[in-house]
């Protein structure tokens, strides 16, 4: 496989990562054997799930089974923070992997896994990647409520009738009631004329938007976008959403509709430079979802 034709995909099983690589030339994805026998043996520990699968590997081989000669090896990320090639199954092999797990985490993990995703989620996440695909990202406008608007229009496009207009209703979540409906044009009109020249700005930008939720759905995943845009265009910057974990990020969001600076302090940790790079913006995209979950 040539490094052209690979996007790499992180799915989340009980928050444990499953990493994906898409194979254009075959149209399939391939996933990584380490996460899959990781989350089977329920095993965090990197050495001994690699060391688990090499005894694994030898006995399948023994038994002359498909698994072993169904890998193809791509370089991931190891814990030393070097990359090093890792075996890695397509849909079928993981499949045959999890079968060779006699216990109830397989079971479930294979329920999640042949699980089609039809799910609006799952429909407004490819069309998110295809924003870095086709470039439709730099068409958007950065930093206003029209542009937050394209971008939710363009992911939940045919998927909610609502898709791209602003709320008519009041909502809140968590016992938190967002802007009421009737004050939020005037609230909106205040975010766009708000500065988002320094880091600090667009992070209080992106919290009173937070805060007005402009859409009965969706508000989350698009932001978080609109968020990068401003960043990328401003400070030549983006976040690794993959440095945040999502309990972390969901509880600075809620301070952040009192203070912002918790938001500010976490999201300045993970700033990364890499605002071209088709992996750190699927790797985004796959974060962003998860946190939704």
């Amino acid at each position: 496989m040539k490094k052209a034709q690979l996007k790499i995909s992180i799915r989340f099983f009980n928050d444990c990562e499953v990493r994906a690589v898409w194979d254009d030339a075959n149209a399939k994805w391939w996933f990584s054997v380490l996460d899959v026998v990781g989350i089977l043996n329920e095993e965090s520990d990197y050495n001994k799930v690699r060391n688990y699968w090499k005894y694994l590997k030898a006995k399948l081989k023994k038994e002359d089974s498909e698994v072993v000669s169904a890998t193809t090896q791509f370089k991931f990320l190891a814990p030393d923070g070097k990359k090093r090639l890792a075996d890695m199954l397509d849909s079928e092999g993981v499949t045959a992997l999890a079968k060779s797990f006699p216990n109830n985490r397989a079971m479930k993990f294979l329920d999640w896994f042949l699980y089609s995703d039809t799910s609006v989620d799952g429909q407004s996440k490819k069309k998110a990647y295809t924003l870095f695909e086709n470039n439709l990202i730099n068409e958007f406008e950065t930093g206003t409520t029209k542009g937050l608007q394209q971008i939710h229009a363009y992911l939940f496009g045919g998927l909610y009738d609502f898709a791209g207009q602003i709320r008519e209703k009041s909502i809140s979540k968590g016992g938190y009631q967002f802007v009421f409906a009737q004050h939020l044009k005037t609230a909106l009109l205040q975010i766009d004329a708000m500065p988002q020249k320094t880091f600090d700005e667009i992070i209080q930008k992106y919290a009173a938007m937070n805060k007005a939720h402009s859409f009965m759905e969706g508000n989350g995943r698009s932001t978080r976008i609109w968020l990068d845009m401003m960043l990328k265009k401003q400070l030549k910057k983006c976040v690794d959403w993959s440095k945040i974990g999502k309990e972390n990020y969901m509880n600075a969001m809620i301070i952040s509709t009192v203070d912002y600076s918790v938001l500010v302090q976490l999201l300045s940790k993970a700033l990364t430079n890499k605002i071209n790079d088709r992996e750190m913006f699927m790797k985004g995209i796959d974060y962003s979802y998860y946190y939704e979950e």
